[in-house]
């Protein structure tokens, strides 16, 4: 039994097609396998262009044909969204489903995998709902993001395609470690390594469970205690280990990096993509489009918690670090962005309540993006990252059916990606 016709998957389609699929089941016809989707417009992100009078043929979980006034065949079911405006499924290159915002800091030591694993559901469900219908989950203890994965995967629950990294790997005391924990209770997170025999048998170790992708952290963090954002950790020999093992094995390596020497080592280790890039400068724009490395930046996040740091009861000394370091990343990112640095959308929810992902938009256009720019981050771009440009990023014969409609013109305004109006993925309705 595949997602696409998985019981619980027809059950979020739309009653019409329900209605339309009960009607032919009683009239003893099958329930036909092709579905047209209409709408006013479709926007083509590779090309830029507008196409009206849009039609996207369906059938099963991949796209047949897509363009302005397709015939539509006989027996079809019809989905007609009317003045709506079609687009790919947006994708997320940074999401943690398993946390919440209210987790930060020492709320985060009372809650046990089983519980993340369930917060995950949740989070899943709206995040696809908001459009996102794949997402990169670059963290989680316990695996929590495998088997998130795998429950959507198995049609248990909604959600979107995850690429799933499981414990991140960092150095003892560093931002991918447990800091909180006194010394007497010797406790560290599960993907602490140092040395490059450890960080090896680790990498292999995470794959071994299930991880598509591999997360490291190059240098401190805003939302850990006892380390500087600006300090590189792991060494470049372990980095090289890292990326040499996963790259061996199919798997690709995004680091979590702010400060620009922790930039600079990781791009020179071969990793994927920079994680936050907060302190980029000259040199490691110029590095990350010599070696094509991606960023993804994080930024909305950086209205969010500062004003709602109140109200999640974040630790003094994590919002020190969040009013210093956030505001600098949008300067030295703006900078990356104009001198031309590849980016893939991202955003770090959990920071910020999971749904809210589209609000990243508008931030890279504030910073120098087009609005075609920002929506080609989290689509065209974003699918290449991921090693899913196959199957996802754009509306094209191919390509499997994850379509999101919004109201307007998104390259007019890019905050309609904030309301995100019918979802599909997979050729069944999610919203």
């Amino acid at each position: 039994m595949t997602v696409a016709t998985s019981p619980i998957r027809r059950a979020l389609a739309l009653p019409a097609l329900l209605l339309a699929c009960a009607a032919a089941h009683a009239a003893g016809a099958p329930a036909p396998r092709i579905t047209a989707v209409k709408a006013a417009h479709m926007l083509d992100v590779r090309s830029g262009a507008t196409l009206d009078q849009a039609v996207v043929l369906i059938d099963g979980e991949r796209i047949t044909a897509a363009g302005s006034k397709l015939a539509i065949p006989a027996g079809a079911t019809v989905i007609d969204l009317g003045d709506k405006t079609l687009l790919p499924g947006l994708i997320d290159m940074h999401t943690h489903l398993t946390g919440n915002p209210e987790d930060t800091g020492y709320a985060a030591v009372a809650i046990s995998v089983p519980r993340a694993a369930l917060t995950g559901a949740r989070n899943a469900r709206r995040t696809l709902e908001a459009g996102f219908t794949s997402v990169r989950n670059v963290g989680a203890e316990g695996y929590a993001d495998v088997a998130l994965r795998d429950a959507i995967n198995a049609g248990d629950l909604p959600g979107p395609r995850i690429a799933a990294s499981g414990p991140a790997l960092g150095i003892s005391g560093g931002h991918c470690d447990d800091t909180m924990h006194a010394p007497e209770y010797k406790i560290s997170a599960e993907g602490v390594a140092d040395g490059v025999d450890e960080v090896l048998k680790r990498t292999r170790q995470v794959i071994k469970y299930g991880a598509d992708v591999i997360k490291i952290c190059a240098t401190g963090g805003v939302l850990s205690f006892g380390d500087d954002p600006r300090a590189s950790q792991y060494t470049i020999e372990e980095m090289r280990a890292i990326v040499a093992e996963a790259h061996r094995l199919g798997r690709k390596v995004a680091a979590h990096a702010h400060g620009g020497d922790g930039i600079r080592l990781a791009v020179l280790a071969g990793v994927d993509s920079i994680e936050h890039g907060s302190y980029i400068d000259d040199e490691g724009i110029k590095l990350m489009k010599e070696h094509k490395t991606w960023l993804v930046p994080t930024l909305y996040l950086g209205d969010w918690l500062i004003e709602n740091a109140e109200a999640i009861r974040l630790p003094k000394p994590l919002l020190e670090k969040a009013k210093t370091v956030l505001p600098m990343a949008r300067v030295n990112i703006g900078r990356a962005i104009q001198q031309g640095v590849a980016v893939a959308f991202g955003t770090d929810s959990a920071v910020y309540p999971h749904g809210l992902n589209g609000r990243e938009f508008a931030v890279y256009v504030k910073l120098g993006m087009t609005p075609l720019q920002a929506i080609r981050s989290a689509t065209v771009n974003a699918s290449q990252l991921m090693g899913w440009a196959d199957k996802v990023g754009s509306i094209e014969a191919g390509k499997l059916a994850d379509l999101i409609a919004v109201d307007g013109d998104p390259l007019k305004d890019v905050r309609q990606l904030e309301n995100v109006r019918w979802v599909m993925k997979g050729g069944v309705v999610a919203k």
